[in-house]
Formats: C-alpha cells, sequence, structure tokens
C-alpha cells in the first residue's frame, strides 16, 4: 500500500505564485507516473502535469508556460511549481501515483489540497 499526501495549496492574488508537493510513503518498490490533477466546482477532473520516471513532463495547454512539474525521485516527492495564476486556475489539486507496491501496481490519488486564486 502507498499513500500520497499534498501540502501547499492555499489562497494567492491573480499573477501570484504558489508551490504544491506530494510526498509518497508506504512500502514502495517503484513509482512511474506522478502528476497533479485539479477538478474545479462543477466540472470534471483534468490533468493539470505529469512526470514520467524517466523525466517526460506532459502539460495541460492551459498551464503550460506558467506551471513546472518536477520530481525528486529519492524522495518520492512531486512538486508543482505554478505562476502568473488566474482565477480560472482555482480548483482542488490531487497527487496522483501510479507506485508498485507489494499488492503490484496500482493508482494512487491524494486527498486533495485548495488552491483559490482571487483578489
Amino acid at each position: 500500500q502507498a499513500h500520497l499526501v499534498e501540502s501547499g495549496g492555499g489562497l494567492v492574488q491573480p499573477g501570484g505564485s504558489l508551490s504544491l508537493s506530494c510526498a509518497a510513503s508506504g512500502t514502495i518498490w517503484a513509482i512511474y507516473h506522478m502528476g497533479w490533477y485539479r477538478q474545479a466546482p462543477g466540472k470534471e477532473r483534468e490533468l493539470v502535469a505529469t512526470e514520467s520516471s524517466g523525466g517526460i513532463r506532459n502539460y495541460a495547454e492551459s498551464v503550460k508556460g506558467r506551471f513546472t512539474i518536477s520530481r525528486d525521485n529519492p524522495k518520492n516527492t512531486v512538486y508543482l511549481q505554478m505562476s502568473s495564476l488566474e482565477p480560472e486556475d482555482t480548483a482542488v489539486y490531487y497527487c496522483n501515483g501510479q507506485i508498485y507496491t507489494t499488492s503490484g501496481v496500482n493508482t494512487y490519488w491524494g486527498q486533495g489540497t485548495q488552491v483559490t486564486v482571487s483578489s
């Protein structure tokens, strides 16, 4: 089993920056993809950014050039650096990981962290 715990959400003004982090814990043998998704009120959960274990990054068009995903593999941690934030970025942000444990390879989700962009 594995667990993902996010931190770093909060309230920020438009144009501001915010960083999120997500740490995986448990009996982890390997972590493949890790990423961030978000869900705004009344909308479906959508991909924000992912990074493979080999360092290949993928971004939603709406965040390209503004958000940066990175990983610290020895720490089993993924980060999301967000800049030039817009009110449309307001959502609950969820960490996601494809993790190999004693239970095999499964997809895990964090509990979510609220990001609010407002003046």
